[in-house]
């Protein structure tokens, strides 16, 4: 007779996965809280609700926990580098740059976001390879993402850019410098509402337009 009680490899599968997932919503909590160094993986085992063990066969120590957490949330840049470099097809620039300039604000100016930034770059010092790899596999990647869909338009005839790369930094900061830079020092201060960040987008096309469309 077959025990129904027995574990498939599918669902052991599952479960280790959702502990895996478990273990990182419990460390992104206490490192953002506690800092690195004020988190320890007792704390992170014990908030998710797992043995200290589980934690060290998912991760072998602190620091790669850190890192799994870094690099999980630079990942999701991937989607919006997609919607830019589909840009490059619009038929209608000031509109779609409009929308993608909304999208990228809404997209980098969230609260989680904004506090793991805050978290790598006070740990930077400590950890120059993860900061790096982060860099380029989110704010690197989308202003490379940026400058290749700008130089696809400028041979279309819709933008006049010599310096695509050079472009693309502008935009983005044309975009964020203004929430992103009081949202770096003001971390208890109300958030901005969606209104307030299509306003810095709508802004920050129009100067560009005025400096680069043909």
């Amino acid at each position: 007779m077959t025990d129904l009680a027995q574990t498939s490899p599918l669902q052991e599968e599952g479960r280790s996965a959702r502990k895996r997932r478990a273990i990182m919503e419990a460390a992104t909590g206490l490192f953002l809280r506690n800092g690195y160094q004020g988190t320890s993986m007792d704390e992170v085992a014990a908030l998710a609700a797992v043995s200290k063990q589980t934690v060290y066969k998912h991760f072998t120590d602190k620091e790669q926990l850190f890192n799994a957490i870094i690099l999980g949330a630079a990942e999701r840049v991937g989607d919006f580098t997609d919607t830019v470099a589909a840009f490059a097809d619009t038929e209608n620039l000031e509109e779609d740059l409009g929308e993608l300039a909304r999208r990228y604000i809404t997209t980098v100016i969230q609260p989680r976001t904004l506090q793991l930034r805050r978290l790598l770059i006070a740990e930077a010092g400590r950890f120059p390879a993860i900061a790096r790899d982060y860099y380029q596999r989110a704010p690197g990647r989308t202003i490379d993402a940026f400058a290749d869909t700008f130089q696809k338009l400028a041979g279309r005839g819709l933008l006049r850019i010599d310096d695509p790369s050079g472009a693309a930094a502008q935009f983005a900061w044309l975009i964020l410098s203004q929430p992103m830079d009081r949202a770096m020092f003001f971390a208890d201060e109300q958030q901005y509402t969606p209104a307030d960040l299509h306003r810095f987008a709508d802004e920050g096309v129009r100067v560009f337009l005025a400096a680069y469309r043909t």
